[in-house]
């Protein structure tokens, strides 16, 4: 029903995944090249216009004014396997596709970045990059398709920022975050297993088996956007001229989704919807499809309508370092710490209340993933081969938010990771910075267990379950010019 439709909806919004996403739970994963290449562990250096993400207070220390460009290109791998699922009306398996890659080609993702050094003791940066970007799409004949059959998510984020120097050793920056999330959706609805076929239209019907579990089948399509609001906090410190500690805080970020969820009609073969038979009906005989039609729009599935959610994406709390061993080696490392505890439960309310069978009514959908919060660890280096040419590499564990398979989505497969990642920087005249970068992903196979709709909102799906295997590459070039 259109529960889950909108449920992942108020996913989406809440940043969701990334073809899916790079990083656990539903951040991308990399939003800097020269990053990338140190697994993420290099918040401290400072190095380039990067920084403004890293740890805006970076943007002081600068020793010029600077414009990144960052391209990532992600290939990611989803394979289900092994899936099933029953009707949620009478527990009859339900049939169709019960593997197959749920992700498709490469996501190529820009990023651009500026440092502005207005004197001594003053920086300002913008920073405009994506924090979260997802794609994962089923055949519309899986098994699993009335849990959710197409998730997609981009937003785009727009940060400037203000650095200063406190003295020799201390620098502050602040940020300013605009978000715009765009996020789609399509999940199946079991409309005969819902109740939204009158016991007349089944009993005026020459072919029964027309509206058994499975053939009156519907499907919404989902589309919202929305702007959200936050501050981006940094910090650094240098100790001496060979230790650097910083810290870096990012706000929470509320979002109120709202968009249009459109009912369509699933006409392949067999379905009710494409059945021409008449039935009698006060106004005459009637061909089945229109009648059937008619009683799904009466029951609240109308062909187009409002939806919304609020959701609440998490903040996270950074502490890092670095350490210059030699002339040529230098050491970083990253704890980050993000509040994923805060997507425990969402609400996505319809513009129609819907006929949900026994329990009578319901204009909403309710979700409770009960994430967890996460630590990331990511430890990396540099390497100075002579004077333009500098060899990175890093490694990164990254914790998933996601507490058990029972608590698991079909479209976020999401499990522990582990980053290795491997890159090189080149400076040409000490105007032109070159950064090339290569990251393998390693996701710990997965599985769902998803419990039966509870019959008290919107939702038609019965218990169903499903294996993953996950992993993703990432390369990504970078192109820094001083001035």
């Amino acid at each position: 029903m259109l529960s889950k439709n909108v449920k992942p909806l108020a996913w989406l919004l809440c940043s969701l995944f990334a073809h899916q996403a790079a990083a656990s739970g539903y951040h991308f994963g990399t939003q800097s090249v020269s990053a990338q290449s140190s697994a993420n562990a290099n918040a401290a250096e400072a190095d380039d216009a990067t920084t403004v993400f890293a740890n805006p207070a970076g943007v002081a220390t600068l020793e010029n004014h600077q414009v990144s460009a960052a391209l990532n290109v992600v290939v990611p791998h989803i394979h289900y396997h092994q899936a099933q699922a029953v009707h949620l009306n009478g527990g009859t398996p339900v049939q169709g596709s019960t593997s197959g890659k749920i992700t498709v080609g490469a996501a190529v993702v820009p990023h651009l970045y500026g440092a502005y050094k207005i004197n001594d003791r003053f920086g300002l940066g913008l920073g405009v990059y994506t924090p979260f970007a997802s794609g994962t799409e089923y055949d519309k004949d899986s098994v699993l398709r009335y849990n959710m059959n197409k998730l997609g998510l981009a937003t785009i984020a727009f940060e400037p920022v203000l650095a200063v120097k406190a003295g020799e050793r201390h620098a502050f920056g602040v940020g300013v975050v605009a978000q715009h999330s765009r996020a789609q959706l399509r999940k199946f609805a079991d409309w005969n297993a819902s109740g939204a076929f009158d016991p007349a239209v089944k009993a005026a019907t020459r072919n029964p088996a027309a509206t058994a579990n499975g053939k009156a089948d519907g499907y919404a399509e989902v589309e919202g956007t929305d702007w959200g609001f936050g501050y981006h906090l940094g910090w650094l410190f240098d100790i001496n001229e060979r230790v650097r500690v910083g810290a870096n805080y990012r706000s929470q970020v509320s979002h109120t989704l709202k968009g249009k969820a459109k009912w369509h009609y699933d006409t392949s073969a067999g379905s009710v919807f494409a059945t021409s038979n008449p039935v009698p009906t006060p106004a005459g005989n009637l061909p089945l499809a229109a009648v059937a039609k008619a009683q799904v729009a009466a029951n609240g599935y109308v062909p187009e309508e409002n939806a919304s959610v609020k959701i609440v994406t998490p903040e996270s709390l950074s502490v890092h370092g670095m350490f210059k061993a030699n002339d040529k080696l230098d050491l970083f490392g990253d704890v980050t710490w993000t509040r994923h505890s805060r997507f425990k439960n969402a609400t996505l309310k319809f513009e129609n209340a819907k006929n949900i069978g026994p329990a009578g009514r319901s204009d909403q959908t309710r979700l409770n993933p009960d994430w967890r919060d996460t630590v990331r660890v990511s430890l990396g280096g540099a390497y100075r081969v002579s004077a333009p040419l500098q060899l990175r590499a890093g490694v990164a564990f990254d914790q998933s938010p996601v507490r058990h398979a029972g608590k698991r989505l079909n479209t976020l497969p999401d499990g522990n990771r582990i980053w290795w990642s491997a890159g090189a920087k080149y400076t040409l005249k000490d105007k032109h910075v070159f950064d090339v970068a290569y990251s393998h992903i390693h996701i710990n196979d997965t599985s769902m267990r998803a419990a039966p709709a509870t019959g008290r909102d919107v939702d038609s799906k019965g218990a169903s379950s499903a294996k993953f295997k996950n992993y993703a590459n990432i390369l990504g070039a970078q192109y820094t010019y001083r001035f």
